[in-house]
C-alpha cells in the first residue's frame, strides 16, 4: 500500500502474506501500526479490503479494538471473574515506510528494510521524485498459471524483449538499457525512445521524461515508472500454489483519475505487455515439467548489457540462500 491510503484517521488496508492476514492503520498518535488481522477471542478475521472505521469490531462476537491494538470492548465480559481487557491486545507486525510505500515484515527481528536495501530509496526518489505526493488510482489483477519465481525471472531480464515485446522496445532506447544488482534489489533503467510517437503509447515530455525505470525488491515485488506524465506502479507476485501466481498491480498517480497519456500507458501494461509476459511464463512453467528439459545456462555477457541474464542468476542465488542451499 501507500501512505496516501491511510491519510485519514481510522483508515486501513489489509493484505495476506501466505496464510497470514495483516492489516495496517494509524494509531492514535498518527504512527503507522500493523497487526495480525485476527480477533483474540475465537480467531475470526477482523477487517476486509480497505476502508475506514472508528473502532475495529469483530464481525463474529463484536469485540472491539482501537488502532493501537488495545481491546476496548468485549460484550458480557463485565460479568466474568478475572477478565482483563489488557490481556488480549492484537499481536503487532513490524511495519516500515519507504518512499511513501508501506511494507510489513513478519520477522520482528529483521534488519530494517532501508538497511537491507540500502540505496533503493535514493534511486526511486531520483527517478520518481513525486513518489510522496501520489495517491492510489487503480488495481489490476492477473491470474497466472506459472510459479512466482518464473514470473520474477522474466521481469529481471530483457533478453526476451526484442523477441516478445515489440512495442516495449519501441517505447524505450534499448541501446541504453541496463540492469544493476545490489543486495536484495536490482534496477533496470533505459532512456526514452527517440520519438514520443511509438507503438506502445504516445507521450509528451512530462514529469517523467528520462525513459523507463524498474526495480525488483526481494522476494516478489517490482516497482515501475513509465515515460510521460508522473506515474509509479507496484506489482506484487503472490504465490498461489506451485503452479500459480496472482499478480496485483497498483497504480499511484498525482490524482485518482489518470491523465489521457497515463491511461494509455495503463491500458498498454494491462492489455498488451502483461498478456505477453503471462503467455511466456505459462509456457515456461509447462516446459519445466518436460522430460526433455534438465537445466539450461544463463546468458551473461561481460558488459552486462540489455541481453544479459545476470539479474536472474542474482535472484536465484537469493532463493538458494533463503532455502539454505548452495549453488554450484
Amino acid at each position: 500500500g501507500h501512505k496516501s491510503q491511510l491519510a485519514e484517521k481510522g483508515s486501513y488496508i489489509t493484505a495476506r502474506i501466505h496464510d497470514q492476514s495483516i492489516f495496517v492503520g494509524r494509531g492514535e498518535g498518527g504512527a503507522l501500526k500493523a497487526f495480525y488481522n485476527v480477533c483474540q477471542h475465537r480467531g475470526h478475521e477482523l477487517l476486509e479490503g480497505t476502508g475506514r472505521t472508528n473502532v475495529i469490531v469483530c464481525p463474529y462476537h463484536a469485540w472491539g479494538y482501537d488502532f493501537d491494538g488495545n481491546l476496548r470492548a468485549a460484550r458480557n465480559s463485565e460479568n466474568m471473574t478475572g477478565f482483563n481487557k489488557c490481556d488480549f491486545p492484537l499481536k503487532p507486525v513490524r511495519v516500515e515506510e519507504l518512499c511513501g510505500l508501506i511494507f510489513v515484515n513478519l520477522d520482528a527481528d529483521a534488519v530494517p528494510l532501508k538497511e537491507q536495501a540500502a540505496g533503493l530509496e535514493e534511486e526511486i526518489r531520483h527517478y520518481a521524485p513525486n513518489v510522496d505526493d501520489v495517491v492510489f488510482a487503480q488495481r489490476d489483477t492477473f491470474n497466472v498459471q506459472s510459479n512466482w519465481k518464473v514470473m520474477v525471472d522474466n521481469f529481471l531480464e530483457c533478453y526476451h524483449c526484442h523477441v516478445a515485446h515489440k512495442d516495449f522496445v519501441d517505447l524505450v532506447d534499448m541501446d541504453s538499457y541496463s540492469t544493476t544488482v545490489n543486495g536484495i534489489y536490482s534496477s533496470q533503467l533505459a532512456g526514452a525512445a527517440k520519438s514520443t510517437d511509438n507503438s506502445a503509447f504516445t507521450f509528451e515530455k512530462g514529469d517523467v521524461d528520462f525513459g523507463y525505470a524498474g526495480w525488483f525488491l526481494w522476494p516478489n515485488l517490482t516497482i515501475w515508472v513509465y515515460p510521460g506524465d508522473a506515474n509509479i506502479s507496484v506489482l506484487q507476485m503472490i504465490p498461489d500454489g506451485p503452479d500459480g501466481t496472482i499478480e496485483y498491480q497498483d497504480w499511484f498517480l498525482p490524482t485518482p483519475t489518470p491523465s489521457k497519456q497515463v491511461a494509455e500507458a495503463m491500458a498498454y501494461q494491462r492489455d498488451v505487455l502483461q498478456p505477453e509476459d503471462i503467455s511466456l511464463c505459462e509456457s515456461v512453467q509447462r516446459g519445466l515439467k518436460s522430460n526433455g528439459y534438465n537445466q539450461g545456462r544463463f546468458v551473461v555477457d561481460r558488459t552486462e548489457s540489455e541481453l544479459s541474464e545476470h539479474a536472474v542468476h542474482h535472484f536465484q542465488s537469493l532463493v538458494a540462500d533463503a532455502l539454505g542451499a548452495e549453488l554450484e
